[in-house]
This record gives structure tokens, C-alpha cells and sequence, in this order.
């Protein structure tokens, strides 16, 4: 799995599911939009409904419910999790990240475009507050994830 870099500066959700589905930014952006989801909108980085409707829809299940962030060593083999929780104007807002376990050990996919290198290992430095576990379909020859649900 690969990060893939978000292009707006609120689009973390939408860089995290480009990421899992293996596809480019641009194509879960559009996608996105078919449904009403936009990188603007608080709901992306404030509930989590928004990203898992789109994880969904590119074949990849997220848990119903988050669960509290206790150690790196306890998360599933992949995840989406919550770092930068804060209180903004009443209420709750999130960066989305994603967590994959591999041969190697860990990392976290980051997709903020100001940082130098956005798989990560400085997990002292990241401060999760919880997290999704995600479900990965299989994946085609190409690393991409295999279509499961077509738009019309």
C-alpha cells in the first residue's frame, strides 16, 4: 500500500480511502462527489459515516464502530485512525491516517502534503485517539484492490 497525498488541505479522508483502494486521489474525489461527499465539508473529518460510505463503495469494510486507541502493538493488520483529535467551534475533528501492518512491521500512510515523507514509524510523535479497522478485499495483479461495486 502506497500514501497517496491529498490536494486539499481538508481532504485527508479522502487521500486515506485513495490509499487503501489502491487508486489516485482524483478518482475518489470524484466518486466522492457523486454522492455528496467534498473534502470542504466538516462531516469528512468529524464523523465517521462520510469515509466509511467510501471505503464501501471501493470494496473495503470499515468496522461499524471506533474503537479507542490503547497501543501501536494492539491495532489490526490495517486501520484508519484518528491522530490531531481536537475540539473545534463544539466539535470533534479528526486527521485521517492509515495504519498497515506488514512483513517489515508497521507504518502509518500520512497524506499531509507538507511533510517530507509520509510513511511513517515516529509513532512516539503521533498521538491516535481511536481508530477503524478495516477489512481489505483481495487485490488484482497490479496492487490495486479488485472492483466489487460499479457506478453508474
Amino acid at each position: 500500500m502506497r500514501p497517496v497525498i491529498q490536494e486539499e488541505r481538508t481532504g485527508c479522508g479522502i487521500a486515506a480511502v485513495a490509499g487503501v483502494a489502491g487508486v489516485s486521489y482524483a478518482k475518489v474525489r470524484r466518486v466522492a462527489a457523486t454522492v455528496g461527499i467534498h473534502a470542504y465539508d466538516p462531516a469528512l473529518w468529524s464523523d465517521t459515516k462520510p469515509v466509511r460510505r467510501l471505503l464501501a463503495l471501493f470494496g473495503v469494510k470499515a468496522a461499524a464502530a471506533t474503537r479507542p486507541f490503547r497501543s501501536w502493538e494492539s491495532l489490526p493488520p490495517a486501520a484508519l485512525l484518528a491522530i490531531k483529535w481536537r475540539r473545534r467551534n463544539g466539535k470533534s475533528c479528526w486527521h485521517w491516517v492509515v495504519f498497515v501492518r506488514g512483513n517489515g512491521g508497521g507504518c502509518v500512510l500520512d497524506s499531509k502534503r507538507s511533510l517530507k515523507r509520509h510513511r511513517r514509524t515516529d509513532f512516539g510523535r503521533m498521538k491516535p485517539k481511536w481508530f477503524l479497522s478495516l477489512s481489505l478485499p483481495d487485490r488484482r495483479d497490479d496492487g490495486r484492490l479488485s472492483a466489487r461495486r460499479r457506478l453508474s
